[in-house]
């Protein structure tokens, strides 16, 4: 799939008022500073289109990227940052997970994981929760070239075993490097996959 166009929508306080629910939808979530804005800039080649920052936080709604204008990328605030107080670490993880549950149009949730360091139980225990709740998921390994090949295969490795321990089987995964453009056709060849099935079924 080639991206043509991508151009920012809006950021949403709740998924009650976002757009209406006529595109597929792939939204990217994991831990603050993972990488989402960093990916989102490296698919779509806009270096400019999602605002990255090294202090993690950043996001904080609901961001909408209209692409080709057929499909829509969707940055979620970042779960497990610990510099905010409790009741808004709550507010945002209510308002994550109320999206995912209710958009009906969501195609597909990418998990964001930081290849550089061990399984973290933050991200186990929501891997865990989109299990339950039957999400749609896939696992996208983010900024591969920081380490030594041999760590973040080891990393990897190490975040399977986790996983394993509480699912059958892994979801599909992807490996990433926004810095060297590495991952990028592989996860946009799935989506324009989801994409055809889409729009087979509901025009």
């Amino acid at each position: 799939m080639e991206i043509t166009e991508a151009k920012y929508v809006a950021s949403f306080p709740t998924v009650t008022m976002c757009p209406p629910p006529n595109k597929p939808e792939y939204a990217f979530i994991g831990r603050s500073n993972v990488g989402k804005s960093s990916l989102i800039n490296m698919l779509t080649n806009n270096s400019r289109l999602a605002k990255t920052s090294s202090s993690p936080g950043k996001t904080q709604m609901i961001n909408y990227f209209d692409i080709n204008q057929r499909w829509y990328l969707v940055d979620l605030p970042g779960y497990g940052y610990a510099k905010i107080s409790k009741s808004k670490r709550k507010e945002w993880r209510k308002m994550i997970e109320n999206y995912l549950i209710q958009r009906e149009t969501l195609a597909c949730a990418c998990i964001l994981i930081d290849a550089n360091v061990p399984p973290q139980e933050v991200d186990i225990e929501f891997l865990d929760w989109a299990g339950k709740v039957q999400l749609p998921i896939v696992i996208v390994f983010t900024k591969v070239d920081k380490s030594k090949n041999d760590q973040v295969e080891k990393n990897m490795e190490d975040f399977k075993s986790k996983m394993l321990e509480t699912w059958e089987e892994m979801p599909q995964s992807f490996i990433t490097s926004a810095n060297k453009k590495v991952g990028g056709d592989e996860l946009l060849d799935m989506f324009s996959t989801i994409n055809e099935k889409f729009y087979d079924t509901y025009g």
